[in-house]
């Protein structure tokens, strides 16, 4: 779609004045952004409804891929750049005498996500578009989506999101296309004509309202569809919400993300919430498959595919049952068939306590047919497995037990395809996690490791970089990432690595700017630029960073000009409202923060900046000016990880545990181009094997521990009394120290004292560095969104 800065520059002049009678100097920013995003959508929509069209003229299998999460970011930039306008609106503007940057910063983050499970369905959807493949998202229209941090003396204070406060500009509300969702209730079967129809009494229609987003494909005419569901009160149904919690019942279905589950209120939002997206998905699928398709239900898993992203949409399964069967009078026979073929599901987690499972009560309460459907699923998976398996394996494999409903046990016997994501994460599903699902279905097992949006994450967040590569490797690189390993015949060309110094320095000064506005803290871009930004978990080991920040502190208190290169320690990391171990490190960092950063005995050898409310939009500024990249989770814990993805395809050099896709970024990058350190994913199991890994012992026989651990209850470090504690008990007390810090702290010393010794000759980091970013073309989106596309969903290309 092409455009000429004049004709931008004419068409947004006229555009501020027809939609809002302004000139461009009466016009605020927030007036530039609506008219510029509107004008983009404009451009857009003609090519969206086309894709529609096309879709159902060539009858195209399409894929529906359903998350609690998407975690789009900022979409104008974007948007811009997917149609090729970006850099002539940045020029026009420029013209114009306007600040791009300032128009860019008035868009909120879509509040749809928390971390890394959500920005991978926001990639896998412009993955899918950008490849011309039919993809569309099914998830929640989030009034606040996850909170709004804020520190408060060094605590994290959850403040609500309002992101909708000014609108969303790039939603369309599609009233027409609403469905009603039943909740609770009883539900009774009666015979009619041969067959069990269920009679409802007492239950609660709640109606689903869509609002769909174009997901832009990259310079292709294709534009995808992200459907979010909101919940209202039917017109005919207000009379049943008769009081105000009624009415907020209704309202909160939609309000947050992940509601506290250490409360039944929370644990009941959440089922309904689950519940909630995936009925309203499925009905507005089928209804299209009716209308378009002219085709019997029997066939549906020829024409749509349906992804499961994690455990969360796991009761798609029996709600497509109940769909196939109540509603539209398939057997049970034919209808398992269909969901089985039409199922897939992505496994997110190793560790068992995050595969949720919900109590067999409140499902009767909250989905009394599903869990009736859910039960009969059991009774006949039981029953297969007798007289084959042994009491213990059905009993451990079964998808009700002990007054609970396994949701990842539904999600794989009701799946046609279970996946890992990173080869590591795979192999241990297979041998360890869901070993006993591999024994019974071998053929459903495959790995698909996770990938990023490259375009983003460089061309877009790193122009400077991505100016570099087109000049030395041309453009190709954005639309076939594998491209990026022309990059290294530049591995010693002086003038290519000076470049890369160059913008990276730039980077960095851009990113001390930022930190100087935000925090008042001054860090220097010649320092290193050390980075940890993810979810705030135990398992991700933000606290073996942090004690190693404590002993480079003690080093210095007792050695000022002990030879440190100077290092500026960058966190961003939400922890859960009720994870109350993970808000305790949070504010150990924050007062680590304050005794080193104001200590003038360091001489700004170390700086320690952790940037609250972490999201997208902050990560678009971290990741292009980061040297070190923390990845640092126990090995065996992390299922993949994608900032490791993002950091390293910025020139980032990685410190990292062999855990995850990090065993993938070495394969690719080799010994020399990585800091690894720490146990192995056997050890690990090794010891959970034999009971042998004792914390106290290392704390008792290790001065450099003893003094570090003592730190958090000596008085060194001020405000922690009660977090400090937490702290020391959790890694020295018997049993404790459950992620192995203590056992990984001496190697994680050694390989950062690595780090210190490669940064201090800078041809050879950058060497490093280029080597990175040459093979960061494995890890892009497009490429695994075209191993699901063969293996899984069977999608052809739009012509």
């Amino acid at each position: 779609m092409s455009l000429t800065k004049s004709q931008f520059k004419q068409d947004f002049k006229r555009h501020l004045k027809d939609d809002l009678a302004l000139d461009i100097d009466e016009a605020s920013y927030f007036d530039m952004y609506k008219v510029l995003a509107g004008m983009v959508k404009s451009a857009y929509n003609q090519n969206w409804h086309h894709t529609w069209r096309s879709y159902d003229q060539q009858h195209k299998k399409q894929l529906y891929y359903f998350s609690i999460e998407f975690l789009p970011g900022r979409m104008l930039q974007s948007n811009l750049f997917n149609l090729g306008w970006l850099d002539i609106v940045k020029d026009g503007m420029k013209d114009l005498g306007v600040d791009f940057e300032k128009i860019v910063e008035q868009e909120n983050d879509m509040a749809l996500g928390n971390g890394g499970l959500g920005r991978l369905a926001s990639s896998f959807m412009d993955a899918l578009a950008s490849d011309g493949f039919a993809g569309n998202g099914n998830g929640i229209r989030y009034k606040y989506g996850l909170f709004k941090q804020k520190f408060i003396d060094g605590y994290q204070v959850e403040l609500p999101n309002n992101w909708l406060n000014e609108g969303n500009v790039w939603e369309e509300r599609r009233e027409t296309h609403s469905v009603m969702v039943r909740f609770g209730g009883q539900v009774f079967l009666k015979p009619q004509n041969g067959q069990l129809v269920p009679v409802y009494e007492g239950s609660q229609l709640i109606k689903a309202v869509p609002y769909d987003t174009g997901m832009v494909g990259y310079e292709n005419g294709v534009v995808n569809t992200l459907r979010l569901w909101d919940a209202e009160i039917p017109e005919d149904e207000e009379s049943k919400y008769r009081t105000i919690d009624d009415l907020r019942r209704v309202e909160d279905l939609t309000s947050v993300l992940y509601p506290d589950d250490s409360t039944e209120d929370g644990r009941r939002m959440r089922i309904r919430q689950e519940y909630f997206f995936v009925s309203a998905g499925l009905q507005s699928i089928i209804n299209h498959y009716l209308k378009k398709y002219d085709q019997p239900l029997t066939k549906l898993d020829q024409y749509v595919a349906v992804h499961i992203n994690d455990t969360h949409p796991s009761m798609a399964i029996a709600e497509l049952m109940r769909l196939l069967m109540d509603e539209h009078g398939l057997s049970w026979e034919d209808a398992w068939k269909v969901t089985v073929n039409v199922m897939s599901y992505t496994n997110h987690t190793i560790m068992a306590e995050a595969m949720e499972r919900w109590d067999i009560n409140m499902m009767q309460q909250e989905v009394p047919r599903v869990l009736q459907i859910i039960q009969e699923i059991d009774r006949r998976f039981v029953l297969s497995l007798e007289g084959k398996y042994d009491q213990n394996f059905i009993n451990r494999t079964r998808i009700i037990a002990n007054n609970q409903v396994h949701m990842a046990h539904l999600a794989i016997i009701g799946s046609h395809s279970i996946n890992g994501v990173a080869k590591l994460h795979t192999e241990l599903l297979k041998k360890e996690v869901l070993h006993d699902f591999y024994r019974l279905y071998p053929e459903r097992f495959n790995n698909k490791t996770n990938g990023v949006t490259l375009r983003r994450w460089m061309a877009i967040d790193n122009p400077r970089l991505a100016a570099i590569l087109d000049q030395e490797i041309g453009t190709d690189w954005r639309e076939n990432p594998l491209e990026l390993e022309k990059l290294l015949k530049y591995r010693s060309n002086n003038k290519v690595l000076d470049q890369l110094i160059a913008a990276k320095q730039a980077n960095k000064r851009d990113l001390a700017k930022f930190i100087k506005q935000q925090t008042g803290i001054e860090v220097s871009s010649k320092a290193i630029f050390d980075v940890q930004i993810k979810r705030l978990h135990a398992y991700k080991r933000q606290l073996l960073n942090l004690l190693r920040i404590v002993k480079l502190y003690q080093d210095l208190k007792a050695n000022p000009n002990a030879d440190i290169y100077p290092r500026v320690f960058i966190f961003g990391a939400k922890a859960a409202p009720s994870y109350q171990y993970a808000k305790a490190v949070i504010k150990c960092i924050n007062e680590v923060a304050n005794l080193v950063n104001n200590d003038p005995d360091i001489h700004d050898k170390l700086k320690v900046v952790f940037l609250e409310n972490y999201n997208v939009s902050l990560a678009d500024r971290i990741i292009p000016a980061a040297d070190v990249s923390e990845q640092i989770s126990l090995a065996s814990k992390e299922a993949s990880g994608t900032s490791n993805m993002k950091l390293m395809a910025n020139g980032a050099l990685t410190v990292a545990t062999m855990d995850g896709a990090n065993i993938e970024i070495h394969d690719y990058v080799g010994d020399d181009n990585i800091f690894t350190f720490g146990l192995s994913s056997q050890e690990v199991y090794r010891y959970y094997a034999d009971n042998s890994y004792h914390a106290s012992e290392y704390y008792e026989n290790d001065p450099v521990i003893h003094r570090v651990v003592d730190a958090f209850v000596d008085g060194t470090i001020p405000n922690i009394s009660m977090e400090g504690r937490e702290i020391f008990e959790s890694l020295v007390q018997y049993n404790g120290d459950q992620f192995f810090v203590l056992r990984d702290f001496e190697s994680y010393l050694e390989a950062q004292d690595k780090v210190d010794q490669a940064y201090r000759n800078p041809k050879h980091w950058a060497q490093m560095s280029l080597i990175n970013t040459a093979n960061a073309g494995h890890f892009s989106s497009d490429l695994t969104i075209d191993r699901y596309v063969d293996d899984v969903w069977k999608l052809t290309p739009n012509k």
